[in-house]
């Protein structure tokens, strides 16, 4: 599902990152730890296509989206890549339900069908009831799933995570987990974690750790 060759990236003379090779399957959920600095984020951008590398490729599902136009790239991440942030994002003046179709309506989906779509999801993650309410009315922990299910509207090829459990409580960090196992088992989502929460990285399929800009051991 995702490959990626020789990623270099330097920021001035600062250099983050010194040749990555990293290969995830389809429905695979990776996780990626380290310590700070050591390079997880950048990667994580340049998986997710919010960034450029200097030197190195990159596909995702057999199509490199750096040799797309500025124009088709920015489609190709709406349809193709769904993100997760330590902190959840959401619009404050939008219900949950807007929230979650957003990405689908920006895609070109008809309201009705984007709507339908978003309900599913909402009801799959327990929250349905809650597709009315606005941010600030849900919890840390509703908001998160709220989050995950914006970032499967348009059914990505590959969801990455940066920090997802970052700001919830343990209680809460385990129910996001076992989420993300859950979508594996039914729709095949492959999953990449940039975490610090050492109980999500020993769940997944694959622990990469980094650092000093390498990946030393898992890959």
């Amino acid at each position: 599902m995702l490959v990626a060759k020789g990623i270099f990236k330097s920021y001035d003379s600062l250099q983050i990152l010194k040749g990555i090779d990293l290969e995830v399957k389809e429905g695979e959920i990776v996780s990626i730890v380290g310590s700070s600095g050591a390079g997880k984020t950048t990667l994580l951008q340049i998986l997710g296509t919010l960034d450029k590398p200097d030197k190195g490729t990159l596909e995702i599902d057999g199509i490199n989206p750096f040799t797309l136009s500025s124009k088709k790239l920015s489609a190709f991440r709406n349809l193709s890549v769904g993100f997760i942030f330590q902190s959840h994002q959401l619009l404050p003046e939008f219900t949950a339900l807007e929230n979650v179709i957003l990405p689908a309506l920006i895609k070109g989906e008809s309201l009705v069908k984007a709507k339908i779509e978003g309900l599913r999801l909402l009801e799959i993650i327990g929250l349905k009831e809650r597709a009315e309410h606005k941010p600030n009315e849900l919890s840390g922990g509703e908001q998160q799933r709220i989050a995950v299910c914006r970032a499967l509207i348009n059914q990505p090829k590959v969801i990455f995570a940066d920090e997802p459990s970052g700001n919830l409580d343990s209680y809460n960090s385990q129910e996001l987990h076992k989420l993300f196992f859950q979508l594996r088992d039914e729709f095949k989502q492959t999953f990449v974690i940039v975490t610090h929460n050492e109980s999500l990285a020993n769940m997944t399929d694959r622990k990469l750790v980094m650092k000093d800009g390498f990946i030393v051991s898992g890959n």
